[in-house]
């Protein structure tokens, strides 16, 4: 202020010049209010400043990558059952548990597993657990820089997420290693967090793009399968070594202006709810011993109602951020009905088709994305690009919403203007959620997961 205050003194007769003030009154206010012109013009200054230094940032997302894997990962469900039981550590009962869950599983005959659970017998070595990582993250990455243009060493936050696979060196420092990031860069590495992961790395990187100006942030969603196939027959444990299966993407996030008119989507809401607090929710999905000590993630039967608990939290606080004003009045008007006269009313859902065109469902299983089109009243159009790509790529755990969100681009549905909604769930419990506006018309990149089968879809899945 005081090195501006040449400038600040000449605001009012710039003022008076724009107004046409005669020339005798602007003798009056200069003589008898200089000092509180001054002070005004100062504060206007001041104020101005404060609310551009301190009003958020957009956060572009510029483009994104999905890995797919090369056909010899292929695993059809035949291939499954016959490798199951070539392997010699699961019994006749198991092996038919795990044929059952596969076939209502909705997964289709070309998802892919990693070439170290191809091998007879498999080989969960720690060797090989990293290739999976650096085959599934370097080709995304790959991908990505070539679509962009990007030196690798612009990237300034590098935020990398994968739950079941932790090493040392981190995953985030095999990223710098190889593309030679910056001596600067701020990394992340997010581990145990579960499918609900990549939304958090999301946030993770808007709140780093609020502090850092003109900044490119990389987030890496990933899941180590390798090390993670479950060898024993406690039933509750065998039901991820039939869902997950390959997969990876990465995403370029910029906050600076002039990126706008390159990128797809502008970010403008991420809505995270924890319900970790419950212990059921706690250890609805956890990581343990079996009776004979191997290692294994267990599904408990309670997982869909948590998961539906969480969504409802959830929902609960996007809903004002996103949804008409008619619908959050007949909301509140129907639950204050409810509490005050009739307790046993059914609740009212909002219909928050009018909020989106585009629904990104974590495509943690068949039985996830039928209760979310049931809960939320969607149409089947809605939950197509989540079938699908439970169909094709199968649960890629974090990285699943992006596969979707890929889909709906190949598809050429994805105008100007559209709002995208990103839902995903996750150990702990969590649901998170991130909601997109589309800044043009998406067409499918060269680099789409889908580009050569896109045509082939939607399929029927049997029930």
């Amino acid at each position: 202020m005081m090195s501006h205050l040449w400038t600040l003194c000449m605001v009012p007769p710039m003022w008076a010049i724009i107004f046409q003030i005669k020339g005798e009154d602007i003798k009056q206010v200069w003589a008898h209010h200089l000092m509180a012109l001054i002070v005004f013009s100062a504060l206007t200054v001041l104020g101005s400043t404060l609310y551009i230094m301190t009003r958020p940032r957009s956060v572009y997302l510029l483009d994104f990558s999905c890995h797919c894997p090369p056909p010899r990962q292929k695993v059809p469900l035949q291939k499954f059952m016959n490798h199951s039981a070539l392997t010699g550590n699961f019994l006749p009962s198991s092996l038919e548990f795990q044929r059952k869950i596969l076939l209502s599983s909705g997964l289709g005959q070309e998802t892919y597993f990693p070439d170290a659970i191809h091998a007879i017998p498999p080989n969960p070595s720690l060797s090989a657990a990293r290739h999976e990582a650096q085959q599934v993250i370097f080709s995304a990455l790959d991908s990505l820089f070539s679509a962009t243009s990007l030196n690798p060493k612009h990237v300034r936050v590098l935020i990398v997420n994968c739950s079941l696979f932790s090493p040392i060196p981190s995953l985030s420092a095999m990223i710098v290693n190889r593309y030679k990031l910056s001596s600067s860069v701020k990394s992340f590495n997010l581990s145990g967090m579960g499918c609900s992961a990549g939304v958090i790395a999301l946030d993770l990187a808007r709140d780093m793009l609020q502090v850092h100006r003109n900044t490119y942030a990389l987030v890496v969603s990933t899941e180590n399968i390798t090390q993670n196939w479950y060898f024993g027959n406690n039933k509750a444990m065998l039901i991820p070594n039939c869902l997950f299966r390959l997969g990876g993407a990465s995403i370029l996030l910029s906050n600076k202006h002039s990126d706008r008119t390159r990128a797809k989507y502008k970010l403008l809401h991420v809505v995270r709810t924890h319900k970790g607090a419950e212990d059921r929710a706690f250890r609805c999905v956890y990581q343990e011993h079996d009776d004979v000590g191997k290692t294994g993630v267990c599904l408990s039967k309670d997982l869909m109602t948590i998961a539906g608990g969480a969504l409802k939290t959830n929902i609960t606080t996007l809903g004002p951020l996103v949804l008409p004003f008619r619908e959050q009045l007949v909301y509140f008007f129907t639950h204050v009905v409810k509490k005050l006269f009739n307790s046993k009313m059914k609740p009212y859902t909002p219909d928050f088709k009018l909020a989106f065109e585009h629904f990104c469902i974590h495509a943690g299983g068949r039985a996830v994305i039928d209760e979310l089109e049931k809960n939320l009243q969607l149409l089947p159009e809605h939950v197509e690009a989540s079938r699908m790509t439970l169909h094709r790529f199968g649960n890629t755990s974090s990285s699943s919403i992006w596969y979707e969100l890929a889909y709906t681009e190949a598809k050429g549905r994805m105008r100007k203007g559209h709002r995208v909604w990103q839902i995903a769930f996750g150990s702990g419990f969590k649901c998170n959620s991130a909601v997109w506006e589309a800044l043009k018309h998406v067409h499918p990149s060269p680099h789409n997961p889908w580009q050569h089968c896109i045509h082939h879809y939607p399929v029927q899945i049997l029930p």
